[in-house]
């Protein structure tokens, strides 16, 4: 039965109001896919547990994976979680590998139960742990189109991170990109067709479950089609229930489908599925145990995105936010500000009888039997000894460079400009939005120098003045070719990804001047908006040093570029739209 077909019946149900503790039907163990030795271990272990230690088992903390002095007052505080409030996970934040697998296996070792460890792998695990791979972002898959990339990267994000102590990683996204000025999800997404998104994620979700590790579909109901930023404020999805069908729900559906055993939910306001104002997905029964759980089907891990956000923490308190998410049908809280207040607060909660104590039972045993389904029953400590023979294997970077390369997106190649001839004089442009990234291009002028020896590098930043960038102008007046890198970082709370006007306003005066224009963009491929009238543009999703060396090779024809665009420009190319250019064998033999 379709999607649209199951919501007709439900359809005169979200007018009304649900009795907040309204609870699904916990499934058999059998019937929810548990081993009859994982469903004795569930059993046991959640008949000797405490309330306390019930409602412990549903929070999560973060963690750094660097070096800690067991007098540090931070690392005390994370140990007392663990130890005396009995967290459920920890959440991995960054570091080297052998701090984080050392750390790791303490917690795990202060912990009454297995701690669930998680990460945001979204690009591997080298996204968060130094020395493993990294890959690039899913739009840059988009671009390659590859399910065979995808399931790679999902594997080997799998491999390592398990070797790291890692059994969950808070990817894939599945969200719709339809909105170009999208703060947050932009790169991050597969692109605007969901059934690209859907089938990408979904090979990426096989890769990484058949290897040992959860795979988390976000942000549910779907975060691609809104221009502000839920780390910020509450945005507001606007779409009617058919457009959310077709678009934002499909990818989660087929992921569903896929058997994904994780949901994150996102802090938006979907009024098409909400009709009380301004609650967010997160804390709606309507959209978590209606919609997600008895519409759609889904039996595995609800968890929330952080409750530290304020899209959240601006309209609830934690204790607040925590509560009405648990009602709401969420298995795990992420990240509440002031974790111990919020376990206390939920004691009292199901003291009073204002949170049901089956509800919080049931919650308990999923996160009891995803740890069982991971083994960590049987073990949870991983050995330091093997990190060198595990992370970062030639054959692991060799895909991630393969996915980098296959992504490469030529979009515009007037009068053939690319490939680059030797002898060129030239003039590169390293353009970065972002105060304090002043050197963002510098691994692509090292990379150009030593194929054009002549060449100037002029670098500018969010803090850079116009009198720098007349002085770029100037030598760009004088050179064949200007090669523009353009460089503005996706992340929480900035609210843009967009460039600095005065950058735009410099690459607009070089190309009146007459001067062939290559840009490259680092980041998000909707930059050329801005720029229409370039002679190339090359669109590589990601500032990596890999990107940058790829680069250089591209646009002298020393690699075949192939990519197409896995988003619409509006107003100039469409989905899909992308130029051949073949390899050329001229840089080779000088």
């Amino acid at each position: 039965m379709k999607l649209k077909d199951r919501w007709k019946n439900l359809i005169p149900i979200i007018l009304v109001v649900f009795m907040a503790g309204c609870l699904s039907t916990v499934k058999p163990a059998r019937e929810a896919g548990w081993s009859a030795g994982q469903q004795k271990w569930v059993e046991k272990t959640i008949r000797k547990m405490s309330l306390e230690e019930k409602i412990g088992q549903l929070v999560v903390a973060r963690y750094h994976g660097e070096f800690y002095n067991r007098q540090d007052e931070d690392f005390k505080q994370l140990e007392s979680l663990v130890r005396d409030y009995h967290l459920g996970g920890l959440i991995l934040a960054g570091g080297e590998a052998l701090e984080t697998a050392y750390i790791t296996n303490h917690f795990q070792q202060l912990a009454k139960v297995p701690l669930l460890i998680a990460s945001d792998l979204e690009r591997g695990t080298g996204n968060q742990v130094t020395g493993a791979t990294l890959f690039p972002p899913l739009m840059a898959l988009g671009a390659a189109g590859s399910e065979k990339l995808a399931y790679e990267m999902g594997r080997i994000t799998a491999i390592e991170g398990r070797a790291l102590g890692i059994h969950m990683t808070y990817a894939p996204v599945v969200d719709v990109n339809i909105n170009p000025d999208n703060p947050i999800i932009n790169t991050r997404s597969a692109g605007e067709d969901p059934e690209l998104v859907a089938r990408l994620t979904a090979a990426f979700i096989r890769g990484c479950q058949s290897n040992g590790m959860m795979a988390t579909a976000k942000h549910f109901p779907g975060h691609g089609d809104t221009d502000q930023d839920s780390h910020s404020l509450l945005p507001v999805i606007r779409a009617d229930l058919e457009r959310l069908e077709k678009v934002e729900l499909y990818p989660f559906q087929k992921a569903i489908d896929q058997r994904v055993e994780a949901i994150m939910t996102a802090h938006l306001y979907v009024p098409a599925l909400e009709p009380e104002p301004n609650i967010p997905a997160t804390l709606s029964p309507r959209l978590l145990t209606d919609l997600l759980r008895n519409k759609m089907g889904f039996k595995g891990l609800i968890v929330t995105d952080a409750l530290e956000m304020a899209g959240i923490s601006r309209y609830f308190t934690p204790e607040e936010a925590a509560f009405r998410a648990l009602k709401s049908g969420v298995d795990l809280l992420l990240l509440p500000p002031e974790p111990v207040k919020v376990i206390n607060y939920l004691k009292q909660a199901v003291e009073q009888g204002d949170l049901p104590l089956a509800k919080v039972e049931e919650s308990v045993r999923r996160v009891l039997a995803a740890k069982a389904r991971l083994g960590l029953n049987r073990s949870s400590l991983v050995s330091l000894d093997r990190l060198p023979l595990v992370l970062g294997q030639p054959e692991f970077k060799k895909a991630a460079l393969e996915t980098f390369e296959s992504a490469l997106t030529l979009i515009r190649n007037e009068n053939n400009l690319l490939p680059l001839r030797p002898g060129k004089k030239i003039v590169i442009l390293s353009l970065s939005s972002d105060p304090g990234d002043f050197y963002a291009g510098r691994k692509l002028a090292v990379a150009l120098t030593s194929r054009f020896p002549s060449a100037q590098t002029f670098y500018a930043d969010g803090d850079t003045g116009r009198e720098k960038l007349e002085e770029a102008l100037t030598a760009c007046r004088q050179a064949e070719v200007i090669i523009a890198a353009l460089f503005s970082s996706l992340r929480a709370g900035k609210g843009s990804v967009d460039l600095e006007p005065a950058q735009i306003e410099l690459l607009q005066k070089v190309k009146e001047a007459g001067r062939p224009v290559v840009v490259l963009s680092f980041g998000s491929p909707y930059f050329i908006r801005h720029l229409p009238q370039v002679d190339s543009y090359l669109c590589l999703y990601r500032s990596t040093p890999e990107t940058q060396e790829l680069a250089a090779r591209a646009i002298c024809g020393e690699i075949r570029i192939s990519g197409r665009l896995p988003v619409s420009i509006p107003g100039l190319y469409p989905y899909g739209y992308g130029l051949t250019l073949e390899k050329i064998n001229e840089w080779e033999e000088k």
